[in-house]
Protein backbone atom coordinates (compact mmCIF):
# COMPACT_ATOMS: atom_id res chain seq x y z
CA UNK A 1 0.00 0.00 0.00
CA UNK A 2 1.23 3.64 -0.70
CA UNK A 3 -0.39 7.19 0.43
CA UNK A 4 0.36 10.56 0.19
CA UNK A 5 -1.66 12.92 2.06
CA UNK A 6 -1.75 15.96 4.50
CA UNK A 7 -0.40 14.16 7.13
CA UNK A 8 2.40 12.37 6.15
CA UNK A 9 3.46 9.48 3.70
CA UNK A 10 3.58 6.49 6.00
CA UNK A 11 1.86 5.04 8.42
CA UNK A 12 4.32 5.88 11.35
CA UNK A 13 4.13 9.90 11.07
CA UNK A 14 0.70 9.30 9.73
CA UNK A 15 -0.95 7.40 12.60
CA UNK A 16 1.32 9.20 15.13
CA UNK A 17 -0.42 12.41 14.19
CA UNK A 18 -4.07 10.70 14.69
CA UNK A 19 -2.90 9.56 18.44
CA UNK A 20 -1.99 13.27 18.65
CA UNK A 21 -4.91 14.29 17.07
CA UNK A 22 -3.32 16.67 14.77
CA UNK A 23 -5.15 18.61 12.05
CA UNK A 24 -3.49 18.76 8.27
CA UNK A 25 -6.13 22.17 7.85
CA UNK A 26 -4.68 25.29 6.86
CA UNK A 27 -5.99 28.75 5.75
CA UNK A 28 -5.35 28.71 2.36
CA UNK A 29 -4.06 32.62 2.05
CA UNK A 30 -3.21 32.38 -1.96
CA UNK A 31 -7.42 31.99 -2.30
CA UNK A 32 -7.55 35.68 -1.06
CA UNK A 33 -7.54 36.52 -4.11
CA UNK A 34 -11.22 34.85 -5.12
CA UNK A 35 -13.63 37.83 -3.45
CA UNK A 36 -16.96 35.76 -3.54
CA UNK A 37 -15.50 32.31 -2.12
CA UNK A 38 -16.80 31.64 1.15
CA UNK A 39 -14.09 29.45 2.23
CA UNK A 40 -10.47 29.97 2.60
CA UNK A 41 -9.58 26.84 4.07
CA UNK A 42 -8.12 23.06 2.27
CA UNK A 43 -5.86 20.15 3.73
CA UNK A 44 -2.92 20.89 1.43
CA UNK A 45 0.24 18.30 1.02
CA UNK A 46 3.00 20.93 1.29
CA UNK A 47 6.53 19.27 1.02
CA UNK A 48 5.44 16.92 -2.05
CA UNK A 49 8.56 17.06 -4.16
CA UNK A 50 8.91 15.06 -7.30
CA UNK A 51 11.42 12.33 -7.03
CA UNK A 52 14.64 12.99 -9.06
CA UNK A 53 14.09 9.62 -11.28
CA UNK A 54 11.02 10.83 -12.49
CA UNK A 55 12.49 12.80 -15.76
CA UNK A 56 10.85 15.62 -17.78
CA UNK A 57 9.99 13.02 -20.41
CA UNK A 58 8.29 10.54 -18.08
CA UNK A 59 6.14 13.15 -16.17
CA UNK A 60 5.42 15.54 -19.47
CA UNK A 61 1.77 14.18 -19.92
CA UNK A 62 1.14 14.37 -15.93
CA UNK A 63 -0.20 17.06 -14.00
CA UNK A 64 -0.37 16.82 -9.98
CA UNK A 65 -3.46 14.83 -9.51
CA UNK A 66 -1.20 12.24 -11.88
CA UNK A 67 2.21 12.94 -10.36
CA UNK A 68 0.48 11.90 -6.74
CA UNK A 69 -1.30 8.69 -8.19
CA UNK A 70 1.94 7.75 -9.50
CA UNK A 71 3.79 8.28 -6.57
CA UNK A 72 1.56 7.09 -4.33
CA UNK A 73 1.53 3.77 -6.84
CA UNK A 74 5.47 3.53 -6.83
CA UNK A 75 5.66 3.25 -3.40
CA UNK A 76 2.98 0.57 -3.07
CA UNK A 77 5.00 -1.45 -5.56
CA UNK A 78 7.95 -1.02 -3.75
CA UNK A 79 6.17 -2.28 -0.50
CA UNK A 80 4.68 -5.37 -2.77
CA UNK A 81 8.03 -6.25 -3.96
CA UNK A 82 6.64 -5.86 -7.79
CA UNK A 83 8.25 -2.83 -8.87
CA UNK A 84 10.63 -4.62 -10.90
CA UNK A 85 8.76 -7.55 -11.29
CA UNK A 86 8.07 -8.70 -14.86
CA UNK A 87 4.34 -9.54 -14.02
CA UNK A 88 3.48 -5.49 -14.15
CA UNK A 89 4.13 -6.22 -18.62
CA UNK A 90 2.83 -9.89 -18.86
CA UNK A 91 -1.39 -8.49 -19.33
CA UNK A 92 -2.07 -10.10 -15.99
CA UNK A 93 -1.82 -6.95 -13.96
CA UNK A 94 -4.35 -3.87 -14.26
CA UNK A 95 -5.56 -0.66 -12.77
CA UNK A 96 -8.67 0.57 -11.44
CA UNK A 97 -8.19 4.05 -10.16
CA UNK A 98 -9.67 7.28 -10.07
CA UNK A 99 -10.01 11.10 -9.22
CA UNK A 100 -12.89 13.56 -9.76
CA UNK A 101 -11.20 15.07 -12.98
CA UNK A 102 -7.59 16.10 -14.84
CA UNK A 103 -5.69 18.52 -13.69
CA UNK A 104 -7.32 21.96 -13.57
CA UNK A 105 -4.57 23.88 -15.09
CA UNK A 106 -5.03 22.13 -17.87
CA UNK A 107 -8.56 23.40 -18.26
CA UNK A 108 -7.56 26.51 -17.49
CA UNK A 109 -5.34 26.17 -20.99
CA UNK A 110 -8.14 25.29 -23.28
CA UNK A 111 -10.53 28.52 -21.12
CA UNK A 112 -7.63 30.80 -22.67
CA UNK A 113 -8.41 29.26 -26.04
CA UNK A 114 -12.04 29.44 -25.66
CA UNK A 115 -12.36 33.23 -24.30
CA UNK A 116 -9.34 34.69 -26.41
CA UNK A 117 -9.83 32.78 -29.38
CA UNK A 118 -6.84 31.69 -29.66
CA UNK A 119 -5.33 28.02 -29.76
CA UNK A 120 -1.58 29.45 -29.09
CA UNK A 121 -2.82 30.99 -25.67
CA UNK A 122 -1.48 27.57 -23.15
CA UNK A 123 -2.80 24.90 -25.35
CA UNK A 124 -0.05 22.28 -26.19
CA UNK A 125 0.36 18.68 -26.99
CA UNK A 126 0.19 17.50 -23.48
CA UNK A 127 -3.03 19.58 -22.30
CA UNK A 128 -5.53 17.12 -23.04
CA UNK A 129 -3.99 14.22 -21.44
CA UNK A 130 -3.16 16.28 -18.27
CA UNK A 131 -7.22 17.14 -18.05
CA UNK A 132 -8.87 14.03 -19.28
CA UNK A 133 -10.69 11.97 -16.28
CA UNK A 134 -8.50 9.03 -16.75
CA UNK A 135 -5.33 10.74 -16.49
CA UNK A 136 -4.43 9.11 -13.43
CA UNK A 137 -4.98 5.42 -14.01
CA UNK A 138 -3.14 6.24 -17.47
CA UNK A 139 -0.48 7.81 -16.72
CA UNK A 140 0.79 5.26 -13.26
CA UNK A 141 0.31 2.56 -16.46
CA UNK A 142 2.75 3.99 -18.86
CA UNK A 143 5.47 4.99 -16.45
CA UNK A 144 5.21 1.01 -14.91
CA UNK A 145 4.61 -0.43 -18.29
CA UNK A 146 1.40 -1.89 -17.20
CA UNK A 147 -0.19 -3.98 -19.99
CA UNK A 148 -3.56 -5.27 -18.21
CA UNK A 149 -6.75 -4.19 -18.20
CA UNK A 150 -6.96 0.07 -16.96
CA UNK A 151 -10.71 1.15 -15.29
CA UNK A 152 -11.17 5.09 -14.80
CA UNK A 153 -13.77 5.55 -11.95
CA UNK A 154 -14.01 8.83 -12.04
CA UNK A 155 -16.78 9.04 -9.69
CA UNK A 156 -16.17 12.10 -7.22
CA UNK A 157 -16.10 10.71 -3.93
CA UNK A 158 -16.33 6.83 -4.69
CA UNK A 159 -13.66 7.41 -7.01
CA UNK A 160 -10.98 5.73 -4.87
CA UNK A 161 -13.00 3.41 -3.54
CA UNK A 162 -15.21 2.31 -6.26
CA UNK A 163 -11.23 2.01 -7.46
CA UNK A 164 -10.38 -0.86 -5.18
CA UNK A 165 -13.84 -2.60 -4.99
CA UNK A 166 -13.74 -2.70 -9.44
CA UNK A 167 -10.47 -4.65 -8.91
CA UNK A 168 -11.58 -6.99 -6.64
CA UNK A 169 -14.25 -8.19 -8.55
CA UNK A 170 -11.62 -8.23 -11.70
CA UNK A 171 -9.46 -10.58 -9.62
CA UNK A 172 -12.12 -12.18 -7.76
CA UNK A 173 -13.51 -13.61 -11.67
CA UNK A 174 -10.30 -14.43 -13.10
CA UNK A 175 -9.67 -11.46 -15.27
CA UNK A 176 -6.37 -10.06 -13.83
CA UNK A 177 -3.71 -11.55 -11.10
CA UNK A 178 -3.07 -8.38 -9.83
CA UNK A 179 -4.63 -4.77 -9.70
CA UNK A 180 -3.24 -1.40 -9.06
CA UNK A 181 -6.74 0.20 -7.22
CA UNK A 182 -7.03 3.46 -5.47
CA UNK A 183 -8.16 7.06 -6.32
CA UNK A 184 -6.15 10.55 -6.21
CA UNK A 185 -7.16 14.59 -6.40
CA UNK A 186 -4.81 17.54 -5.97
CA UNK A 187 -6.34 20.72 -4.09
CA UNK A 188 -7.97 23.26 -6.46
CA UNK A 189 -10.14 26.65 -5.23
CA UNK A 190 -12.74 25.25 -7.97
CA UNK A 191 -13.16 22.47 -6.42
CA UNK A 192 -14.14 24.60 -2.78
CA UNK A 193 -16.28 26.46 -5.44
CA UNK A 194 -18.82 23.84 -5.99
CA UNK A 195 -19.71 22.88 -2.30
CA UNK A 196 -19.49 26.55 -1.76
CA UNK A 197 -21.95 27.47 -4.04
CA UNK A 198 -24.07 24.94 -1.82
CA UNK A 199 -23.52 26.23 1.30
CA UNK A 200 -21.38 23.50 2.21
CA UNK A 201 -18.04 24.53 3.13
CA UNK A 202 -16.90 25.53 6.64
CA UNK A 203 -16.04 28.91 6.63
CA UNK A 204 -14.25 28.65 10.54
CA UNK A 205 -11.49 30.67 8.12
CA UNK A 206 -9.62 31.74 11.43
CA UNK A 207 -9.47 28.68 13.29
CA UNK A 208 -8.57 25.87 10.53
CA UNK A 209 -7.39 23.03 13.08
CA UNK A 210 -10.99 23.04 14.76
CA UNK A 211 -12.82 22.10 11.92
CA UNK A 212 -14.76 20.18 9.79
CA UNK A 213 -16.26 18.68 12.63
CA UNK A 214 -17.97 15.63 11.51
CA UNK A 215 -21.25 14.41 13.20
CA UNK A 216 -20.89 16.93 15.39
CA UNK A 217 -23.57 19.59 16.47
CA UNK A 218 -21.84 22.97 15.53
CA UNK A 219 -20.11 21.64 12.41
CA UNK A 220 -20.68 23.96 9.86
CA UNK A 221 -19.40 22.19 6.59
CA UNK A 222 -16.37 20.62 5.11
CA UNK A 223 -13.58 21.52 3.85
CA UNK A 224 -11.29 20.32 0.24
CA UNK A 225 -8.07 18.54 1.07
CA UNK A 226 -5.85 16.33 -1.41
CA UNK A 227 -3.75 13.03 -1.59
CA UNK A 228 -3.45 9.77 -2.94
CA UNK A 229 -3.61 6.20 -1.93
CA UNK A 230 -2.63 3.15 -3.88
CA UNK A 231 -3.36 -0.69 -2.62
CA UNK A 232 -1.91 -3.59 -4.99
CA UNK A 233 -4.67 -6.02 -5.01
CA UNK A 234 -3.98 -9.56 -5.65
CA UNK A 235 -5.54 -13.08 -6.08
CA UNK A 236 -4.44 -14.78 -2.88
CA UNK A 237 -2.07 -17.66 -4.39
CA UNK A 238 -0.48 -15.83 -6.72
CA UNK A 239 0.81 -13.74 -3.60
CA UNK A 240 1.37 -16.77 -1.58
CA UNK A 241 3.31 -17.92 -3.90
CA UNK A 242 5.63 -15.19 -4.28
CA UNK A 243 5.87 -14.70 -0.37
CA UNK A 244 4.03 -11.27 -0.62
CA UNK A 245 3.40 -9.48 2.84
CA UNK A 246 -0.11 -9.14 2.98
CA UNK A 247 -2.00 -6.92 5.22
CA UNK A 248 -5.94 -7.57 4.51
CA UNK A 249 -7.99 -9.73 2.42
CA UNK A 250 -11.05 -7.62 0.88
CA UNK A 251 -14.38 -9.95 0.99
CA UNK A 252 -16.92 -7.50 0.22
CA UNK A 253 -18.05 -5.33 -2.02
CA UNK A 254 -21.16 -3.61 -2.67
CA UNK A 255 -22.05 -0.18 -4.94
CA UNK A 256 -25.36 0.92 -5.68
CA UNK A 257 -27.03 4.36 -6.49
CA UNK A 258 -29.74 6.10 -5.03
CA UNK A 259 -31.91 7.14 -8.53
CA UNK A 260 -32.92 10.08 -7.24
CA UNK A 261 -31.07 13.47 -6.60
CA UNK A 262 -27.84 14.13 -7.62
CA UNK A 263 -26.83 16.12 -4.56
CA UNK A 264 -28.74 15.05 -1.46
CA UNK A 265 -28.23 11.67 -0.34
CA UNK A 266 -30.75 9.00 0.19
CA UNK A 267 -30.59 7.11 3.50
CA UNK A 268 -32.52 3.83 2.07
CA UNK A 269 -30.08 3.09 -0.70
CA UNK A 270 -26.40 4.05 1.49
CA UNK A 271 -27.55 1.13 3.43
CA UNK A 272 -28.34 -0.94 0.95
CA UNK A 273 -25.19 -0.21 -0.54
CA UNK A 274 -23.63 -1.53 2.70
CA UNK A 275 -26.24 -4.28 2.80
CA UNK A 276 -24.53 -5.51 -0.09
CA UNK A 277 -21.39 -5.30 0.78
CA UNK A 278 -22.05 -7.90 3.43
CA UNK A 279 -23.75 -10.48 1.03
CA UNK A 280 -20.69 -10.23 -1.08
CA UNK A 281 -19.01 -11.26 2.44
CA UNK A 282 -21.33 -14.13 3.52
CA UNK A 283 -21.34 -11.75 6.88
CA UNK A 284 -24.10 -10.90 9.09
CA UNK A 285 -23.66 -7.17 10.52
CA UNK A 286 -22.78 -8.40 14.17
CA UNK A 287 -19.65 -9.39 12.40
CA UNK A 288 -18.35 -6.74 11.45
CA UNK A 289 -16.47 -4.46 14.56
CA UNK A 290 -15.98 -0.68 13.27
CA UNK A 291 -17.46 0.97 10.66
CA UNK A 292 -15.00 4.16 8.73
CA UNK A 293 -17.54 6.74 7.95
CA UNK A 294 -17.54 8.91 4.70
CA UNK A 295 -18.49 11.79 7.36
CA UNK A 296 -18.09 14.82 5.40
CA UNK A 297 -19.30 17.54 8.23
CA UNK A 298 -22.37 18.27 5.75
CA UNK A 299 -25.96 18.81 7.53
CA UNK A 300 -27.38 16.09 4.92
CA UNK A 301 -24.98 13.79 4.67
CA UNK A 302 -24.38 13.31 8.32
CA UNK A 303 -27.68 12.94 9.26
CA UNK A 304 -28.34 10.20 6.40
CA UNK A 305 -25.41 7.76 6.38
CA UNK A 306 -25.44 7.66 10.11
CA UNK A 307 -29.20 6.88 10.35
CA UNK A 308 -28.77 4.75 7.63
CA UNK A 309 -25.29 2.94 9.85
CA UNK A 310 -27.80 2.86 12.70
CA UNK A 311 -30.57 1.21 11.05
CA UNK A 312 -28.59 -1.56 10.06
CA UNK A 313 -25.67 -1.63 13.03
CA UNK A 314 -27.66 -0.64 15.97
CA UNK A 315 -26.51 2.14 18.52
CA UNK A 316 -23.16 -0.05 19.63
CA UNK A 317 -21.52 0.54 16.51
CA UNK A 318 -18.08 1.95 17.02
CA UNK A 319 -17.56 4.38 14.22
CA UNK A 320 -15.20 7.60 12.98
CA UNK A 321 -14.02 9.47 10.20
CA UNK A 322 -10.67 10.82 9.26
CA UNK A 323 -11.84 13.58 7.73
CA UNK A 324 -11.29 15.72 10.63
CA UNK A 325 -7.85 15.88 10.02
CA UNK A 326 -7.23 15.67 6.31
CA UNK A 327 -10.64 17.05 5.14
CA UNK A 328 -12.33 15.48 2.27
CA UNK A 329 -10.08 14.29 -0.41
CA UNK A 330 -12.66 13.66 -3.18
CA UNK A 331 -11.21 11.23 -5.42
CA UNK A 332 -8.44 10.03 -3.01
CA UNK A 333 -10.97 9.64 0.16
CA UNK A 334 -11.54 5.88 -0.41
CA UNK A 335 -8.41 4.97 -0.94
CA UNK A 336 -6.50 6.75 1.64
CA UNK A 337 -9.36 5.93 4.29
CA UNK A 338 -9.59 2.13 3.33
CA UNK A 339 -5.15 2.36 3.80
CA UNK A 340 -6.09 4.00 6.85
CA UNK A 341 -8.47 1.58 8.21
CA UNK A 342 -6.28 -1.18 7.43
CA UNK A 343 -3.64 -0.14 9.59
CA UNK A 344 -6.01 0.44 12.44
CA UNK A 345 -7.46 -3.36 12.09
CA UNK A 346 -3.80 -4.65 12.34
CA UNK A 347 -2.75 -2.41 15.90
CA UNK A 348 -6.40 -2.99 17.16
CA UNK A 349 -6.66 0.67 17.73
CA UNK A 350 -9.07 3.15 15.59
CA UNK A 351 -8.69 6.57 15.80
CA UNK A 352 -11.35 8.98 16.89
CA UNK A 353 -13.33 12.07 14.71
CA UNK A 354 -10.94 15.06 15.24
CA UNK A 355 -13.37 18.01 16.48
CA UNK A 356 -16.08 15.63 17.49
CA UNK A 357 -17.31 16.62 21.03
CA UNK A 358 -20.71 16.62 20.54
CA UNK A 359 -22.94 14.45 18.56
CA UNK A 360 -25.89 16.11 17.25
CA UNK A 361 -29.20 14.68 17.86
CA UNK A 362 -30.01 14.31 14.53
CA UNK A 363 -27.60 12.57 13.69
CA UNK A 364 -28.22 8.24 14.28
CA UNK A 365 -27.38 6.86 17.38
CA UNK A 366 -24.14 5.16 16.95
CA UNK A 367 -20.98 4.61 19.18
CA UNK A 368 -19.09 7.91 17.83
CA UNK A 369 -14.97 7.70 18.76
CA UNK A 370 -13.80 10.37 20.08
CA UNK A 371 -11.06 11.82 22.20
CA UNK A 372 -8.12 9.98 22.47
CA UNK A 373 -9.59 6.63 20.20
CA UNK A 374 -10.16 3.34 21.07
CA UNK A 375 -8.79 -0.50 21.14
CA UNK A 376 -11.00 -2.39 19.15
CA UNK A 377 -9.92 -6.31 18.48
CA UNK A 378 -11.91 -6.70 15.39
CA UNK A 379 -11.18 -9.56 12.68
CA UNK A 380 -13.63 -7.28 10.34
CA UNK A 381 -13.95 -3.64 9.48
CA UNK A 382 -16.49 -1.80 7.10
CA UNK A 383 -14.88 0.99 5.18
CA UNK A 384 -18.09 3.52 3.25
CA UNK A 385 -18.30 6.94 0.70
CA UNK A 386 -21.39 7.81 -0.67
CA UNK A 387 -20.92 10.93 -4.03
CA UNK A 388 -22.58 13.48 -5.67
CA UNK A 389 -24.99 11.79 -8.46
CA UNK A 390 -26.19 9.45 -5.39
CA UNK A 391 -23.06 6.72 -5.86
CA UNK A 392 -22.81 4.70 -2.85
CA UNK A 393 -19.94 2.06 -1.84
CA UNK A 394 -19.03 -0.17 0.89
CA UNK A 395 -15.89 -2.43 1.31
CA UNK A 396 -15.29 -4.73 4.12
CA UNK A 397 -11.56 -6.25 4.95
CA UNK A 398 -10.80 -8.98 6.92
CA UNK A 399 -7.85 -9.34 9.41
CA UNK A 400 -5.13 -11.66 7.85
CA UNK A 401 -4.02 -14.69 9.86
Amino acid sequence: MGVISSLGNDWGEFSGKLRDQVSGIRRMHEWDRFADLNTRLGGPIENFEIPSHYTRKKIRSMGRVSLLATRASEMALEDSGLLDDSVLGGGRTGISFGSCSGSTDALVEFAGMLCETDKSIGVNATTYVRMMSHTAPVNIGVFFGIKGRVYTTSSACTSGSQGIGQAYETIKYGKQDVMLAGGAEELCPTQAAVFDTLYATSTLNDEPSTTPRPFDRKRDGLVIGEGAGTLILEELSHAQARGAKIYAEIIGYGTNSDGGHITQPDTKTMQVAMELSLEDASLDSAAIGYVNAHGTATDRGDIAESIATQNLFGSSMPISTLKGNIGHTLGGCGAIESWATINMMNENWFAPTLNLVEPDERCGSLDYIMGSGREINTEFVMSNNFAFGGINTSLIFKRWQ
